[in-house]
């Protein structure tokens, strides 16, 4: 069975960071393209970053840049999102959802019927 499951989500107070994992069970990350989302109760979901299926090429939502970094190991059939100086605008269900495709530009990214989804997990950032 092809699955993404995230994890690593939880409660974080402002200014705090997480780090979030994307991890692939049934198929090789290592063709695919990977995006992160994010959802916050009563707004659209956000594409928010990308990464090429070897990680060369990364691309980030004004709303995350410079404050959350995306990686990969394909060796371990993992993709993480790094969260630093998070703030209440930051709190909302991520998504990982993979393409089989080199690189999903972010600007395209909503169009893109994504092979397979996670189920997400809740960020929440609150004193």
């Amino acid at each position: 069975q092809l699955q993404l499951v995230e994890s690593g989500g939880g409660l974080v107070q402002p200014g705090g960071s997480l780090r979030l994992s994307c991890a692939a069970s049934g198929f090789s990350l290592d063709e695919y393209a990977i995006g992160w989302f994010r959802q916050a109760p009563g707004k659209e979901r956000e594409g928010i970053s990308c990464i090429s299926t070897d990680g060369t090429k990364t691309e980030y939502a004004d709303s995350v840049k410079g404050r959350f970094t995306v990686s990969r190991d394909n060796a371990k059939n993992l993709v993480y999102l790094e969260m630093n100086r998070l703030g209440p605008e930051d709190t909302a269900v991520y998504y990982c959802a993979a393409e089989r495709r080199f690189f999903v530009a972010l600007v395209t990214i909503h169009r893109i019927q994504f092979d397979l989804w996670g189920q997400g997990t809740q960020v929440t950032i609150s004193s």
